[in-house]
């Protein structure tokens, strides 16, 4: 059992330098990159959407919505897009800070807004 889960991430992560170098497919229409931008904004942000020291749904925010969002991504890519980006991705890529800073503060924000919602309800 331990060894399917190493290899499911193992193939995730794959997929993860997959959507990043469909991101930067000149073929891949604007509105499809966004999509993927938000997608690796939240999986290379060094602050999770939900911490994992929440029991439970720390760890479920990263079981569940990292895959979801490639699921979806590979179905939104073109699929010669795809493949070529997949070919790519066995190379190997590193990835820039610039999405890490923006998946942080892309997170606080949403933390931000949270709090602000929630004490003006409590005070208001």
């Amino acid at each position: 059992m331990l060894e399917t889960i190493k290899s499911k991430a193992k193939q995730l992560k794959k997929q993860i330098v997959t959507v990043y170098l469909a991101y930067r497919h000149k073929e891949v229409k604007w509105y499809k990159k966004a999509f993927l931008l938000l997608i690796l904004v939240y999986v290379l942000s060094p602050i999770d959407l939900i911490p994992d020291f929440i029991p439970i749904l720390g760890m479920l925010d990263d079981l569940i919505l990292i895959p979801l969002g490639v699921i979806i991504a590979i179905k939104i890519i073109p699929k010669d897009v795809w493949e070529e980006c997949k070919v790519n991705a066995e190379k190997g890529v590193s990835f820039d800070r610039k999405y890490r800073k923006i998946g942080a503060t892309l997170i606080i924000l949403i933390w931000v807004i949270v709090l602000i919602s929630v004490v003006r309800g409590i005070f208001f």
